[in-house]
This record gives C-alpha cells, sequence and structure tokens, in this order.
C-alpha cells in the first residue's frame, strides 16, 4: 500500500495534535508536530529576553542559524519530544506562558516560517507523514492526499485549554486563556504570510460533540480510503 500524506490544519485547541498523534500510531505513520517546532523558537527567544515589541528590530538570519531543533523518541516509547540544541524542552514549551502568549506573533514572522517549512517539507519527502499546523494543507504540503481542517465552538475550545493547562500546573484563569485564544485566533488568521484558512480540498472536522474514539475512527475511515485511492491496482 502506498504511504500517503496527511494534513491537519485548525484552530488552537481544537485537538489537532491528539488526533495527529493517534491517526499516526494506527496507520504506523510518523507524525510531525509543526507547532512544537514554532514555539520552541518562541522558547529560544523569550530565554534571550526577547518578546513580542522586539520581533522587528531581529536579524533574523544570524539568530535562526543558532536555533538547532530535532524530535527524538522517548526511551521506551513511540512517541517523539521537541529538543531545543540537544535540551529537552517538551514541558516548556507546552505549560510557560508567556511562549504561548509570543508563539502566533513568532509563527508570523515571514524568515521564521520560511526556515520551519523548509524543515518540515524535508520530513515529509518519502511520504507516510501526519503533519498537522496552520499551513500544512496551504503551504506546507499542498500536494498531500488527505487534508483535514478541525474547528470546535469558542467556549469548547476555551475549556479544553483551561483544563488541559490546570492538569499541567498552569494558574491561568478562564477569561485569560479565553483572551489568549482570542488573540491567536486573530493573528493567525490575519498574517501576511501564510494566514490560517481551509484548503479548498480540505476536510471539515467539528469536533465539538465527537469523542476522542469517534473523530479518530472518522478520520481513519477517511485516510484509508485516500490510501487505497492512491495505491495501484496491482499493489493492493
Amino acid at each position: 500500500m502506498k504511504k500517503i500524506n496527511i494534513a491537519i490544519d485548525g484552530y488552537s485547541s481544537t485537538g489537532k495534535s491528539t488526533l495527529a498523534r493517534e491517526l499516526a500510531a494506527q496507520l504506523k505513520y510518523r507524525y510531525i508536530d509543526t507547532g512544537a517546532m514554532y514555539r520552541a523558537v518562541a522558547l529560544y527567544l523569550r530565554r534571550k529576553g526577547i518578546g513580542q515589541a522586539d520581533l522587528g528590530q531581529i536579524l533574523w538570519t544570524d539568530l535562526l542559524a543558532d536555533v538547532k531543533l530535532a524530535f527524538k523518541l522517548e526511551p521506551g516509547s513511540d512517541r517523539a519530544v521537541m529538543y531545543l540544541n540537544g535540551e529537552k524542552v517538551e514541558k516548556e514549551i507546552r505549560q510557560r506562558s508567556d511562549v504561548l502568549n509570543l508563539v502566533s506573533h513568532v509563527a508570523a514572522v515571514s524568515e521564521v516560517r520560511q526556515f520551519l517549512v523548509e524543515q518540515q517539507r524535508q520530513m515529509s519527502h518519502a511520504g507516510g507523514v501526519v503533519m498537522d499546523g496552520r499551513d500544512i494543507g496551504t503551504v506546507v504540503l499542498p500536494q498531500a492526499e488527505l487534508k483535514i481542517f478541525m474547528t470546535a465552538e469558542p467556549d469548547i475550545r476555551v475549556q479544553r485549554r483551561f483544563e488541559e493547562l490546570r492538569a499541567k500546573g498552569g494558574q491561568e484563569d478562564w477569561e485569560a486563556v479565553k483572551a489568549n485564544l482570542q488573540e491567536r485566533d486573530y493573528v493567525d488568521s490575519h498574517r501576511a504570510d501564510s494566514p490560517l484558512r481551509q484548503a479548498e480540498d480540505a476536510i471539515l472536522l467539528d469536533n465539538s460533540r465527537l469523542t476522542p474514539q469517534e473523530q479518530l475512527e472518522i478520520t481513519c475511515g477517511w485516510a484509508r480510503e485516500k490510501i487505497e485511492a492512491a495505491t495501484p491496482a496491482s499493489s493492493q
């Protein structure tokens, strides 16, 4: 059977990463969390004391030359986590509010996008990749055989993010989480370079009322249909 590429885009806190990881596991594909790559760059900036107001003053070519990103498997697991310059940073990029507040602004910088998009495309050359983000189906992998665009009702997204942060020890209140998501939606949708939008050939998945298992079953069905269609009859 041919190995296809699967692009999953959509709004923050719709469960893109969870679905992409589970779908990759079901298909025995490689999962690429592009959001972790942007978060890692945001973390690098915060560690240097750089904030949103400074982004227009950075010499990006010089700065990005010092940023080395890699996904590495956790010992005894099939889960890949983010390393920044040889250091495991998975916890920091998921929990630090200053990183979460900066990441959409960093992702709007053309130099950062070009730097990471090239790496993401290289990761997909052999096929068999499930990649999630904001512009995978429109920019990174426009030829992906299956494109999914995820959404959910705003209050459901806020509640999911609130519960996720609290479970990880975060102290943000509900209104702060809501404000952060609204800002991220606006920045993601209005940036000049590769704004968040649904590709014309993407399938819309509204998971407001779906359980994780239900959405996995639905998307596995879509994936198997695309794999069958892409596989020459002599190979099936």
